[in-house]
């Protein structure tokens, strides 16, 4: 059997992202989205998923690019000056290793942003990182822990299978897709060492911000058994703080184009949220 998770990741960075993921839920083959609790419009984002009660939407746990939940001199070992979380991955992924008082910081903040979930009123479907931060074995011990306690009914593992890609586009896949891969694995053993499910495999790390039409329907036509994710980044257009070389726009026309749901059903692909596959 095929199942199939769709999500659109950044839900409330923009207003912009927001009408994207309603546009794509209503009208396309979107099935889920991962909220930025912190994000510009994350109020707005929570409204409209008020109003879509079969769009399935999660914790995009949000310690890169953006603002934390608690204030900044709670978790200043986070932020820089402006308040914001600093950009230098490995060196912010070194102190959190390294050092107790950030450790702190990090779990308190991780906590916060869960809670801040659970404020919405919203069922939480599912948790994942803001580029795949979750990774690193500090926040996975703590996202881990959290996505238990808070009921998720699953979690991202971005293991993306190589061989599926270049069936759609002959040749090697980023070295992304295959240095992520220990983490990943060690990722998946612990969620379900606590009871939080995986997908078999997800797709979107080799073509994150560039997932057109084609790719995405060649993932449909070569998607394997069992349940897989595709997660992409749609918007109306740019926004502040968006990525100058994602195809936002391509992605959302992506998940509107009206041939994708005749191919789904051809396929007998089975379409939800992490909630409609495994009850937490």
């Amino acid at each position: 059997m095929k199942s199939l998770i769709v999500t659109a990741d950044d839900f409330g960075a923009a207003v912009e992202v927001n009408q994207a993921v309603e546009h794509a839920h209503r009208d396309g083959v979107l099935t889920a989205a991962s909220l930025m609790v912190s994000g510009a419009a994350a109020a707005d984002a929570v409204a409209r998923a008020r109003d879509l009660p079969k769009l399935r939407v999660g914790l995009h746990l949000v310690l890169v690019d953006g603002k934390p939940v608690l204030p900044g001199r709670l978790v200043p070992d986070l932020v820089d000056r402006g308040g914001n979380f600093r950009n230098n991955m490995a060196r912010a992924g070194a102190a959190m290793f390294f050092y107790p008082k950030v450790k702190a910081q990090l779990a308190a903040e991780i906590e916060a942003q869960f809670e801040a979930f659970a404020a919405t009123g919203l069922k939480l479907d599912h948790v994942n990182a803001h580029k795949h931060f979750h990774l690193h074995p500090t926040i996975a011990a703590l996202l881990v822990k959290f996505a238990a306690s808070h009921g998720a009914s699953g979690a991202r593992v971005p293991l993306e299978p190589g061989r599926i890609l270049a069936q759609i586009e002959p040749g090697n896949p980023p070295g992304s897709v295959f240095l992520t891969q220990p983490f990943a694995r060690r990722l998946r053993r612990q969620f379900a060492k606590h009871g939080v499910h995986a997908p078999d495999q997800v797709f979107g790390l080799a073509w994150s911000g560039a997932m057109t039409g084609r790719r995405l329907r060649g993932l449909l036509e070569h998607l394997p058994n069992g349940v897989s994710e595709i997660y992409l980044h749609p918007a109306t257009g740019p926004y502040s703080g968006s990525a100058a070389d994602y195809a936002y726009a391509e992605e959302l026309a992506a998940l509107i184009d009206p041939g994708m749901a005749p191919l789904i059903a051809a396929r007998n692909i089975r379409l939800g949220g992490f909630c409609d596959f495994w009850i937490q």
